[in-house]
């Protein structure tokens, strides 16, 4: 937009790529959003954050940023760079570009960043914008850093009356204190377990252990993406999920949830959420009404637990003795694959729908 230019739409930045492991998946992200938001009300401004963390801006053909032949894009440093407002007195962002020119996108009005794990879903830039002073889309600091961490997330979640799985928190200093004594803890959980990177997501870094001997090799890659890692026990239960939307009277709205269908001997890695595998997602999920009733309540009470704004999807097992919550993703995927739009597809609320919502409860929330 040009300096100074007469609009009627709304000016909309979508941050995505960022320093994380998942800066592809981001990307794959915002190309969906801006494959589907209604250009006829709302003005696109991608700043792309490149691997190295610079801002950019970037094109906002949605082309540019799909999954191709199994190829996932990145953001390119193409030499621009965007600087955000240094005071809460301006919503101006500034872009200095290669040949030495400096714009002006005058008056956004709201942020949509579409950054998943760490550096952008952990409640980094979330508070970058507050101190900004830009409105943004989604949920706020305490709420995205809360989920990042599972540990932390699980101790909320337990406090607040949910069941969750037991788990043992493992620090790097004490992986490689005293190996031997880390694993003889963890076993007691009993095999197989599951080794995750504390503050990842998209299954980054995730492996499952059928015995000691695979422990190490584990431990290692998670460490690989985390100084913390949260070791459980592999609970026997179906995977349902249910998608999460900030209510504007307050009350938060429930998705029919969904269900992923893996292999008996699987579980639902990066591959298979990103690039296909033999997983099958069922949208809604084959349930009795008393069990849709009851996830619909505990992805309801999640969401509050964590103080949520905007939107989350909250991953559950459901086992012979109820359902336990698995983790909550405060910026669930957006790619065509995605669980969380299609629960709310299959809940009547279309893609284009739910991104103009989102906008709308982002522009609306207060900090």
């Amino acid at each position: 937009m040009a300096e100074g230019a007469p609009t009627t739409t709304t000016t909309v930045a979508v941050l995505f790529g960022g320093r994380s492991s998942e800066h592809e998946i981001s990307c794959v992200t915002a190309g969906g959003i801006m494959d589907v938001v209604d250009r006829s009300e709302y003005e696109i401004v991608p700043i792309g954050i490149t691997k190295d963390g610079a801002f950019t801006l970037q094109s906002d053909d949605p082309a540019q940023w799909t999954l191709r032949d199994g190829v996932l894009p990145t953001v390119p440093d193409n030499g621009t760079r965007v600087a955000f407002p240094t005071s809460p007195a301006t919503r101006d962002l500034v872009v200095s570009h290669p040949d030495g020119t400096v714009t002006t996108i005058a008056d956004v009005d709201v942020v949509f960043p579409i950054l998943h794990g760490p550096f952008g879903e952990d409640g980094t830039v979330q508070g970058m914008l507050e101190v900004a002073g830009l409105p943004y889309v989604g949920d706020g600091v305490l709420a995205s850093a809360l989920a990042m961490d599972k540990h932390t997330a699980k101790a909320v979640l337990e406090h607040a009356g949910l069941r969750v799985a037991p788990w043992t928190t493992v620090l790097r200093r004490e992986w490689a204190a005293d190996p031997v004594g880390v694993a003889e803890t963890v076993a007691a959980h009993g095999w197989p377990l599951f080794v995750k990177p504390a503050r990842a997501g998209s299954s980054m870094g995730v492996s499952r252990v059928d015995e000691p001997s695979q422990l190490g090799a584990a431990m290692d890659l998670a460490f690989e993406h985390d100084a913390k890692v949260v070791v459980e026990p592999r609970i026997v239960g179906r995977e349902v999920e249910v998608a999460v939307l900030e209510g504007r009277d307050g009350v938060p709205r429930t998705s029919l949830p969904g269900e992923i269908v893996v292999p008996e001997d699987g579980f639902y890695d990066f591959a298979s959420k990103y690039l296909g595998g033999d997983e099958a997602l069922l949208c809604p999920a084959p349930l009795t009404d008393d069990e849709t009733e009851a996830i619909r309540s505990i992805g309801a009470r999640a969401f509050e637990a964590i103080g949520g704004a905007g939107l989350a999807r909250v991953d559950c097992f459901l086992t012979d003795d109820g359902f336990v919550v698995n983790e909550v993703n405060t910026m669930p995927g957006f790619t065509p694959l995605s669980m969380y739009p299609r629960c709310w597809a299959a809940s009547g609320v279309s893609y284009g729908e739910l991104v103009t919502e989102l906008i709308e409860l982002g522009r609306a929330a207060e900090r």
